[in-house]
């Protein structure tokens, strides 16, 4: 009954634990959940406040497929102010998480065979999505003692005439992987050379610690920008995992 597609896709497996953890939670038993990467505090009131008023007002009807103007327009000055990268509004596409975006992504960008690198360890969903877009994952199996993050030459031995694209989550889940500008420039490099679109996932932007800064991947020149969709919401800094809130900013023929 179901395409061939479906059934080459396995059941979430971070859903499947984090069904069992509030399984044994509901029983009494102490448990420490690192499935979903759901933060522990909760949305900020001025947040829920906002949104109180706008259903009071009424804004509940359909919106443009790509996001209302003022929405895209805030996400513009935010990718300026905190990220130094410029967009126009056109260059924005606002749906249902950043999941659904890079699904959006993938399914606009793969034709049948062409490869994604995916740096491993990955976030579970990335090779379902390239798969059920008909593209091919290849893994890279990053190491410790490089801090768990992909290095030029790694990346160089992975690349193949079919080569379409790299994941770059940073920082990465569930390593908690962050890279420095300076291995993000020698990555962009050889991405730019390649030809390669970078699909750079930064939801976890705001999750770095002990005066880490963090670069977005967009942000280190002209021509890495013109290869780069950068992937973001709202769900990992303010806590809205549930209001299903991302974004994608790129090329405007992408």
């Amino acid at each position: 009954m179901l395409a061939d597609r479906i059934q080459r896709i396995g059941e979430s497996p971070t859903l499947k634990i984090s069904a069992k953890a509030k399984s044994l939670k509901a029983e009494g038993i102490d448990v420490i959940d690192l499935s979903v990467g759901e933060p522990d505090f909760p949305t900020p009131e001025n947040i829920k406040q906002a949104a109180k008023k706008a259903i009071d007002d009424n804004f509940t009807k359909y919106t443009a497929n790509d996001g209302i103007l003022p929405l895209r327009k805030a996400i513009c000055k935010k990718l300026k102010e905190e990220n130094g990268v410029e967009y126009e509004p056109d260059e924005i596409i606002v749906s249902s998480g950043a999941k659904n975006c890079l699904y959006n992504l993938c399914v606009a960008l793969f034709n049948k065979g062409e490869e994604a690198i995916i740096p491993a360890p990955y976030w579970v969903s990335y090779p379902a999505m390239v798969e059920l877009a008909k593209g091919v994952p290849v893994y890279v199996n990053t190491r410790e003692e490089n801090g768990f993050r992909i290095t030029p030459k790694e990346l160089e031995a992975a690349i193949s005439p079919s080569t379409k694209a790299l994941f770059l989550n940073n920082p990465c889940n569930p390593t908690g992987a962050a890279y420095t500008k300076d291995e993000l420039m020698e990555l962009a490099k050889i991405a730019v050379d390649e030809g390669i679109v970078v699909i750079a996932d930064e939801i976890y932007e705001k999750l770095v610690y002990d005066g880490f800064s963090f670069t977005s991947f967009a942000s280190l020149g002209k021509k890495i920008k013109e290869k780069t969709i950068v992937i973001n919401g709202v769900s990992k800094a303010y806590s809205m995992t549930g209001w299903r809130i991302g974004y994608a900013a790129g090329p405007k023929d992408v």
